[in-house]
């Protein structure tokens, strides 16, 4: 009669405990950290994707390693920003299985794109002959026409670094997601609702942080910032380089250096992964004071709070530095 009885009460339990859990996640491969962190929150409690470009490296000086080719040949998703940020995926991602899905995030529908700079405080881009080709956004904005001459194509490939934009990744990861395993389908929905929400919440949060600084004129290492600066319309007065693979030479540095005290800059940012020094060069006699700003994430763990983190870490940072006093 026990064993009986203990049968009975066991069934529920188990019937349960199988509704409850969700199928088999499929295998997802995410490109870098921002990506991977939109992706992780929309399929918790499914199941973890997997991340290329780990800890502090950078998809502009990545390469493949063997680990990634197989992550790659096993997936049944895949998940870049594309061609322009990430190079190196190109050729791998040609050679994966047809069965794979892959989807390039900066062709998600509703996304604010904005072309380079060319001109004023940044370092100039060129086409084939040399000519300027300048172009404005609604703010005002000068913008370069960069598809001849830019490692990183025709427009900036950040878009993380705006949560509008982020909202619009989420949403194309999710249908993506939801196509290629409607067996989770909800979960997917559920957990983008839940995150659509967080970027709103953090739009407004990230405004409140800089609104105090943002008239005050700084450097950037890299001209990373453009969609954190529409945004919220901080003064990114000039960047050390445009490219990071690039190394700016002396007349680049004496340059940036002038414009420095020229333009009043507050502080001058470096990034984790590139050139401290560079820096130090830059601030020299200068008023100017030195901060950090990680754009990549590279000193954050992966998860799918690492957006968030890294969007505060950027916001804050600027208040930081910018509110020092000299």
């Amino acid at each position: 009669m026990k064993i009986a009885m203990a049968l009975t009460l066991a069934v529920p339990a188990i019937f349960f405990a199988e509704a409850g859990r969700t199928a088999d996640a499929p295998v997802v491969v995410t490109s870098i950290k921002p990506v991977h962190s939109l992706v992780s929150a929309i399929m918790q409690g499914v199941g973890t994707p997997e991340l290329i470009v780990d800890g502090a490296a950078s998809p502009h000086t990545y390469n493949m390693k063997p680990s990634n080719a197989r992550a790659l040949q096993n997936a049944k998703v895949v998940f870049w920003v594309g061609p322009g940020l990430e190079a190196f995926l190109e050729k791998p991602l040609e050679a994966i299985g047809s069965d794979a899905v892959v989807a390039e995030l900066d062709k998600a529908p509703g996304l604010t794109k904005l072309k380079f700079r060319e001109g004023g405080a940044f370092e100039p881009h060129y086409d084939g002959d040399h000519d300027d080709a300048d172009h404005h956004d609604s703010d005002g904005h000068d913008h370069a026409d960069a598809d001849h001459d830019h490692a990183h194509g025709a427009f900036d490939t950040h878009l993380w670094l705006d949560p509008q934009n982020a909202k619009a990744m989420a949403a194309e990861i999710t249908t993506t997601l939801v196509a290629a395993d409607p067996a989770n389908a909800l979960t997917y929905q559920a957990n983008a609702k839940t995150l659509d929400d967080k970027l709103d919440a953090l739009d407004k949060e990230i405004t409140g942080i800089v609104s105090p600084v943002k008239d005050k004129p700084f450097i950037v290492f890299h001209d990373a910032y453009q969609y954190f600066e529409n945004r919220y319309h901080v003064r990114v007065a000039g960047s050390i380089t445009v490219s990071p693979e690039t190394i700016p030479g002396a007349e680049r540095i004496a340059e940036i250096h002038k414009k420095v005290g020229e333009l009043g800059a507050t502080c001058v940012f470096a990034e984790p992964q590139f050139q401290p020094r560079l820096v130090d060069v830059v601030i020299e006699g200068t008023k100017a004071k030195a901060g950090v700003l990680d754009p990549e994430a590279a000193t954050l763990d992966a998860g799918p709070d690492l957006y968030f983190d890294l969007m505060h870490g950027i916001a804050n940072s600027m208040k930081d530095c910018l509110s020092r006093e000299s």
